[in-house]
């Protein structure tokens, strides 16, 4: 007879297929600074400040004002150390955000399939 042995969590399809799109996707994170730099655009698209959204559109949302304070942002520019403008350091910097999300993200993930997922079926 075959005995399994149990040696943690087994990932099921789905689980394994999440993680490499996460994965990839914490690789492709420094497109959000070369890209603008590579366009000559300024900031990442959707990442701008109230004082941004006002110079492009000429107001800011009322709902954007009412909750610009609310949160912020452990890595705030997604930097440690907002003196080094170093593109390797962003991109670094970057990647770890990605990566932080991505560990949050797949967590939540996994946590939320035990419920949906019974005995791997």
């Amino acid at each position: 007879m075959h005995s399994e042995k149990k040696t943690g969590m087994k990932l099921n399809k789905l689980q394994k297929r999440v993680l490499v799109v996460l994965l990839s996707l914490c690789l492709l994170t420094p497109a959000g600074i070369l890209l603008p730099l590579f366009f000559n655009v300024g900031s990442a698209w959707g990442e701008w400040s109230a004082g941004t959204l006002k110079d492009i559109l000429g107001y800011v949302p009322e709902g954007l004002l009412k909750y610009t304070n609310v949160f912020n942002a452990p890595l705030h520019d997604y930097t440690m150390n907002s003196s080094d403008a170093s593109m390797v350091h962003q991109s670094g910097y970057y990647i770890l955000s990605g990566v932080i999300g991505a560990t949050l993200t797949y967590i939540a993930i996994l946590v939320i399939s035990k419920f949906i997922i019974k005995d791997g079926k």
